[in-house]
């Protein structure tokens, strides 16, 4: 049985070219998106939903290709582009009778929100991110023997085959070890919410490898025509993240406000998973971005 947040309806919305994706629904108020990371599905927003559903209908989707959302075969690079997963999300909300609403994403998931919020100006009222830089800037700042630590983009970007066999023949193997190495407090990640992780990944190797695949193809194409054209994101922006910058020797504050004139830029404490490690802290900045 699929875990999902205690109190939320669990759907299947519509998302973009037929896909259909699985979300978690509840609160009341002006619409808030919640888009996870990897290795997880929308069950890691469970404590920070749970804190904005007062004020806010809250929406948690599965990914396209992560959890109980479809999992498409990836037939052309569009497949698992982050502008056609950004698309999946504006076509959710609009199922729900959104046509504007706030969108916030971790990891994976902030790499889908950084693509809606450029190509949907007018739908996109606020962006936040957590712990991530755009994809072209991942790139460019991953180097030397710094970049071990995203050794898994590069093995995800290789050719479709050998990726896949390597990670399907040892998946709670891998998967868990990204549980394990990103998480400052394992504590705040129940047994049985590690096991539904690891579970849902399990099941969508070849999709999960999909989407970073595009991540080294297409969607460096599309951010680099993106930052040629001098397209800015237009709304308020909040930034939460480690502090990457003095790890790998970049100013990550630099790169997001090349990208967000009106950005709010934060260091968090928390490992990467802090929806789960400060739930307090993430639903504060959340709040806070919304004020703007």
């Amino acid at each position: 049985m699929t875990l999902t947040i205690p109190g939320f309806d669990h759907v299947r919305l519509p998302g973009a070219d037929g896909v259909e994706l699985a979300a978690a629904v509840g609160g009341s108020g002006s619409p808030v998106v919640l888009l996870h990371g990897f290795p997880q599905t929308h069950l890691m927003w469970r404590h920070v939903a749970e804190r904005l559903a007062d004020e806010h209908t809250v929406i948690c989707p599965d990914l396209r290709g992560y959890g109980a959302s479809d999992k498409p075969a990836a037939t052309d690079p569009d497949v698992y582009a982050k502008r056609t997963m950004a698309a999946d999300v504006v076509t959710l909300a609009a199922a729900l009778g959104h046509e504007r609403f706030a969108l916030v994403g971790h990891d994976r998931g902030a790499l889908v929100a950084f693509r809606a919020g450029l190509d949907h100006p007018e739908t996109i009222t606020h962006l936040g991110i957590l712990d991530v830089v755009p994809t072209l800037d991942m790139w460019n700042v991953l180097h030397g023997v710094s970049a071990a630590v995203g050794y898994h983009l590069f093995l995800m970007a290789q050719p479709p085959g050998l990726p896949e066999a390597m990670i399907a023949g040892s998946a709670d193997a891998f998967f868990g070890s990204f549980l394990d190495a990103w998480a400052d407090d394992p504590t705040t990640m129940p047994g049985d919410v590690r096991a539904e992780y690891l579970r849902a990944s399990a099941a969508a190797v070849t999709s999960i490898v999909a989407d970073y695949r595009a991540s080294a193809d297409i969607d460096v194409m599309h951010d680099q025509a993106d930052l040629d054209a001098g397209s800015q994101l237009a709304m308020p922006v909040t930034v939460v993240q480690q502090d990457w910058g003095a790890q790998l020797g970049y100013d990550a504050a630099g790169v997001w406000k090349a990208w967000a004139p009106d950005l709010g830029h934060r260091l968090t404490r928390a490992g990467h998973f802090m929806a789960e490690e400060a739930p307090d802290e993430i639903a504060s900045a959340v709040r806070d971005l919304l004020a703007r």
